[in-house]
């Protein structure tokens, strides 16, 4: 099941797309696709629906139809660095021994197709496709043999980061990676039970037509279930928490030269199965 948030930022309502890509509405079912109605029990609930049967919204997703984050109500904004061996490689750093563990803030969250905005001064926005865990049952922890009974689905992110704040500022990665807009994620969460394999998505990203980043979570360095249970010993995770696993190569600091965003650009980026996002790139100035 695809489940997403559709409407104007800060009013979104629980939908679902149905065979035909239309937005049903699912707001007679579940307050938001959120919180507790991402446990398990709720999934399937909405899994037993006849979604024919469900209000059709007006308009065509990521169209005329604006999507919000596909999850609202965010606790924790997790996210996995140098964890495909290729990326490691093109910033010359060597696989980590174990998961390497930062924060993007939750005011970053943007829905998938909303503008970027350059931070007031950046001379490094970067990009980076990622493949995004939604958590449905919480815990602390999680033996790694059960942890995909934790998993609710996945979604596209876009962990766009500045790395001069990242690398060059004195302090954590964190200050480069949760600036306002650097999260987007969707277009929708799609269930765990429709993605048939995930240690073999491909990934990519475009920038203006220009295919920068085309990988495959094949390459990831510790896998899906690794990553939630290893997050898991050192916070109890919640029905709506993110992680973002990584990125493969081809991001702008890999580049030979370096190719950083200005303004004006759009980036498309998408996986296998989980959707496209679509983002214009505003400098703020």
């Amino acid at each position: 099941m695809k489940l997403l948030r559709y409407g104007q930022r800060g009013q979104e309502k629980p939908g679902c797309l149905d065979a035909q890509g239309r937005v049903r509405d699912l707001s007679a079912h579940v307050a938001d696709i959120a919180a507790a109605g991402l446990l398990p029990d709720n999934i399937a609930r909405l899994q037993a629906l006849d979604i024919d049967s469900l209000p059709i919204v007006e308009g065509t997703p990521q169209h005329d139809l604006r999507l919000g984050p596909c999850v609202g109500q965010v606790g924790k904004f997790v996210c996995i660095g140098l964890n495909y061996a290729d990326h490691a490689a093109e910033s010359g750093l060597a696989v980590p021994p174990e998961p390497v563990i930062f924060n993007k803030w939750t005011s970053a969250i943007i829905g998938p197709d909303d503008d970027i905005l350059i931070p007031r001064g950046s001379v490094k926005t970067d990009w980076e496709v990622e493949l995004g865990i939604v958590i449905g049952q919480g815990g602390a922890y999680i033996e790694e043999s059960d942890a995909m009974a934790h998993v609710a689905g996945f979604c596209v992110i876009n962990d766009v980061s500045e790395r001069a704040y990242q690398i060059e500022r004195a302090g954590t990665w964190d200050k480069g990676k949760g600036c306002d807009t650097f999260g987007p994620i969707g277009p929708w969460l799609v269930t765990r039970d429709e993605i048939a394999d995930h240690d073999n998505l491909r990934l990519w990203l475009e920038v203006d037509g220009n295919r920068y980043q085309d990988g495959s979570t094949a390459t990831m360095v510790f896998k899906v279930p690794h990553l939630v249970a290893y997050c898991s010993q050192f916070m109890s995770l919640q029905p709506g928490d993110i992680i973002s696993t990584g990125t493969p190569p081809g991001v702008g600091m890999g580049q030979k030269p370096q190719r950083y965003l200005a303004g004006g650009e759009t980036m498309r980026l998408g996986i296998d199965g989980l959707g496209v996002q679509t983002q214009r790139v505003v400098n703020q100035g």
